[in-house]
């Protein structure tokens, strides 16, 4: 049988160029040699406000892209995680065995902290860790094919499955890190030493998946570089901007980086930046066009959610049996 590997994405906002090379082409991919459940992660979406249509609509709309990114729902379990009923359960449970201190070592839930006053601050937000875990456990996922910012979130959770199996009894499979290929980390373009993220409020910041192409070609000609013009890749903080842009290039094209650096050898920066819209616009063309088929069939969309949740739950549910029926919660008595 093969391997299973878990991992989603939240439904606010549109997703970015890092989005989709770090994770939904990288999906498509490990989907080949795999047994993958994707999920849509509406619970985890509504740990900060959402606007209810709204989120509704990103449901859908993430499903679409998904889609078009070419993740087949014929192969690949696609779903909703408010479908699976099993997710809200377990992390109540696994709530109750998870110590404070861990929640409030996490990385994450310190810097949003920082950002706002701890009285504004949800509960969901502290227990983010502990509805992730549950994710993953439920499935007794072999792999999570997450990016570096999430590895702590996984170790929580590998911490977390043998904290459960050492006063239980073997449960849960301790899965481990699945890393992405090159291109993951995408910084963003006004600021190429920040990752790319679609909550950020400048308008350069990040290329969206369904940019058109003006507007791509736009904010790459408005991306920071820096005054020493010799392209090539580099660690050197101080041309992040450059690196930014060849790594964009090198993602979409899975040219070797001394193939990269020579086609621009003697070439400046505006060539650069031209070449890099090119490339990435011939790459979102077909997606975008199957995105834009796949959304306005509504009907089908949430067909694959339906019968993603349904084979989700199989597995799901019988995770969660055993789980009640070890801690010794009372199985409902039969009709």
């Amino acid at each position: 049988m093969k391997q299973r590997v878990l991992s989603g994405i939240q439904p606010s906002g549109q997703l970015t160029i890092g989005n989709y090379l770090g994770a939904l082409r990288h999906w498509v991919r490990v989907s080949q040699d795999f047994d993958c459940h994707f999920t849509i992660v509406d619970l985890h979406a509504i740990t900060v406000p959402q606007d209810p249509a709204g989120l509704r609509e990103g449901t859908r709309e993430i499903t679409a892209l998904f889609l078009a990114a070419g993740i087949d729902p014929q192969h690949s379990v696609v779903f909703a995680q408010s479908h699976v009923v099993a997710h809200s359960e377990l992390a109540w449970l696994l709530t109750c065995m998870t110590p404070l201190g861990w929640l409030h070592r996490m990385t994450q839930f310190k810097d949003k902290v920082g950002r706002e006053q701890m009285e504004s601050v949800g509960a969901g937000l502290l227990n983010y860790p502990v509805l992730m875990a549950g994710d993953i456990l439920l499935y007794q996922a072999h792999a999570v094919p997450v990016g570096e910012d999430q590895r702590q979130h996984l170790e929580f959770t590998r911490d977390l499955a043998q904290r459960f199996n050492h006063r239980y009894g073997p449960t849960f499979r301790i899965p481990t890190f699945f890393p992405a290929r090159t291109g993951a980390k995408i910084m963003g373009l006004d600021d190429p030493t920040k990752k790319m993220s679609k909550s950020e409020e400048s308008d350069h910041h990040a290329l969206l998946l369904l940019d058109p192409p003006d507007l791509v070609a736009q904010k790459i000609k408005r991306a920071v570089t820096d005054n020493f013009r010799e392209i090539r890749f580099s660690d050197d903080p101080e041309r992040a901007g450059v690196n930014n842009l060849l790594t964009l290039y090198q993602a979409f094209t899975d040219e070797e980086s001394e193939t990269v650096e020579a086609r621009f050898d003697g070439k400046g920066y505006g060539e650069l930046k031209r070449e890099v819209a090119e490339v990435i616009n011939e790459n979102l063309a077909p997606l975008q066009a199957r995105y834009r088929e796949m959304v306005s069939d509504r009907a089908y969309i949430d067909e694959v959610l339906r019968d993603g949740a349904q084979r989700a739950s199989a597995i799901a549910d019988a995770t969660l049996a055993d789980v009640k029926q070890k801690i010794g919660l009372l199985a409902p008595a039969a009709k």
